[in-house]
This record gives C-alpha cells, structure tokens and sequence, in this order.
C-alpha cells in the first residue's frame, strides 16, 4: 500500500508535510468525490472482506467504492500515516420509516483529535447525508455545509448526528418516495457514543449486513458518488442526480429510470466503475435514502 498511488486514485495535488485541518478537509473532498460509497459487491456475487490491504486492492487499484467498514478504514491509514490521531467509532444509523435506531452498531466512523478538538471523520454514508468537510465534536452548533446544515446534539454521553433538509425540486416526480420523508424538515442520521473500538468488532456487522435478508444492502443495489455541485446516486434502477442549493434553500432533483442494457456504461460514465462481475440491480424495500 502506497500513500502516493491512494493521492493518484483520489486525484490529489496538495500539500501533506502537516497534518492540520485544512489538509485533512482537502483529503476528504477529494475521497469522497472520487470514491463511490456502494455495495454492488454484493449484487455481483462477491464478498465485501473488512481487510485493509484487500480494502485497498479494490477501491485504490480497481477503482471501485466501497460502504462504511471500507471507506472509513481506508481512510483512517491514509490519516494515520500522514501522522493523524484516529480512532474507530460505532454508530447505530437511524430508520425514518421505523422512527428508530437500529438495535446493534451498523456503521464506522472516524475520531479524529487535531490541537486539542476532537472531529468527526466520516466518508462512508453516502448518498445525500455524507459529510463534505469534518465535524468539529460539539454540541448544538449548527455546522453548514454545501449538502446542508449538520449538527451534533449530545445528550448523557450519547451523540446524535441530524441534518436540516432544503425542499426539493423534483423535474419528474416519482412515486417512491413516502409523503412522510417528503415532508421532513430535519432527518436524524445516526446515533454513536466515544467510547473507542477495535476493527474487529465490525466483522459481525461486516458479515450481517451483506447476508441478512432484510438487510438495507441486500434489498437495495447502491451506488452513490458527490459532485462538485451535489450528488448522484443510483438505487436499484433508478438514477437520482441532485444539485444542492441551486436556488435559495432548495435543492433540483432529476430522476430517470436506467433500463438493464445500460447499466455498464452508467456505473462507467457516471461513477468511474468497471465491475468484474454480473451485476444484478435490485430495488425491493420501501426505506428512503434521500
């Protein structure tokens, strides 16, 4: 593993002698701009290993993405060797449709301690809640972000991720998304605590969420990336391409369903990815991502 190739991969140009703030934003833009968070692994018949050099092989040499557990880990070496105090963290993502947290820690994320702050370094979530920039780790302060308005709320040692949502304008409306979801001002996105975790701990949840029938990874096909401007993502068939705050405090949103002979040549020409193996799209649960 070659911290220069990973530069390569991400298509960054800047300064890492100093490991401050500003260079740990710049690193994260260009990851999550460059990285896709997906799970088309396990819609093409393979494994998702929690192994940082197979990690590695996949999303820095294949150019592929990845889901938290992959993203998350291959950024906290990249931080750690550029001299970065990190630490693992487990968070329970939130379900709008259950109004509910999930029951076990379901996600990784990264702490990162910087002259004397602690930050939330987070480029495994994807679709329209990832973080763009680092979150300083306090506690009901707005943080405002190209996505939206993030911020933490902490209550007995337990810490809550939301974000305030902008209205959208949707060019072809679809039928998919619940009036409840629609309507939402400010969405929860996960819940997690300080107390540090071991890579280890993930494997259960590593091995969980790509076999279990009701799985949100094996009920849904995901492929989502940021843009300059917004994101684009798609799910199942469908391709959702979103441009944050392109009028004030709303969002434009342009939908169109992606038939099977062009999947390749859209996870090509929107999202970078060549897979090796058959992809089988799939879209069967309810719960929204946007």
């Amino acid at each position: 593993m070659d911290i220069q190739e990973y530069f390569a991969r991400i298509s960054y140009q800047g300064s890492h002698n100093k490991p401050d703030l500003a260079t740990m934003s710049d690193i994260f833009q260009h990851h999550i701009q460059a990285v896709p968070f997906e799970n088309l692994s396990i819609h093409c018949g393979e494994s998702i290993e929690l192994d940082l050099e197979a990690t590695y092989n996949k999303i820095v040499r294949k150019k592929r993405g990845g889901w938290c557990m992959e993203n998350n880990y291959l950024l906290s070496w990249v931080l750690k060797t550029l001299g970065y105090d990190v630490t693992f963290l487990g968070a329970k993502v939130y379900v709008p449709e259950l109004n509910t947290y999930a029951d076990e820690i379901d996600h990784l994320l990264l702490q990162v301690e910087l002259d004397g702050k602690s930050y939330i370094v987070d480029g495994g979530f994807g679709m329209a809640y990832q973080l763009w920039q680092p979150m300083e780790l306090i506690s009901g302060t707005d943080q405002p972000q190209t996505p939206g308005v993030f911020r933490f709320q902490e209550e007995n040692g337990t810490w809550y991720l939301e974000k305030v949502k902008r209205k959208q304008c949707v060019l072809n409306q679809s039928t998919s998304t619940s009036q409840n979801v629609e309507n939402e001002v400010c969405r929860r996105v996960y819940l997690f605590t300080l107390q540090p975790r071991d890579i280890e701990e993930f494997r259960g949840c590593n091995a969980h969420l790509q076999t279990a029938p009701d799985s949100l990874f094996v009920t849904k096909s995901i492929c989502s990336l940021q843009t300059a401007d917004g994101i684009r993502a798609l799910v199942g068939w469908k391709l959702t391409e979103m441009k944050y705050n392109y009028r004030d405090n709303m969002d434009l949103v342009e939908i169109r369903i992606i038939a099977d002979e062009e999947m390749e040549k859209t996870l090509k020409e929107k999202f970078n990815i060549t897979l090796d193996k058959k992809f089988v799209p799939v879209n069967t649960s309810r719960l929204s991502l946007f």
